[in-house]
């Protein structure tokens, strides 16, 4: 994964993590589960947003290494392998 990227994924992550421990806390709270659901949802929606950026990246490295079969092939496998782990 490129350098921007890695950045984009741990600012990502580090946002999902957070919201994870606010519902932590709401949890604790006795929040009630409608709004804790709803939390749950956008950390969902956040890892779904994380992994686009990951599978962009790969298609992007693909694109870019089309002239190495070498590379595209790994690129190709390592593609398929992040898209069948995400479902």
């Amino acid at each position: 994964m490129s350098g921007h990227k890695r950045k984009e994924v741990a600012k990502r992550m580090a946002r999902i993590h957070g919201h994870v421990h606010g519902i932590m806390q709401m949890i604790d709270e006795g929040r009630p589960y409608s709004e804790i659901v709803q939390q749950i949802s956008a950390v969902k929606s956040g890892l779904d947003s994380a992994v686009q950026v990951i599978v962009d990246d790969l298609v992007e490295d693909c694109v870019a290494n089309k002239n190495n079969r070498q590379n595209i092939a790994q690129s190709v496998l390592e593609l398929r392998q992040v898209v069948a782990r995400s479902h």
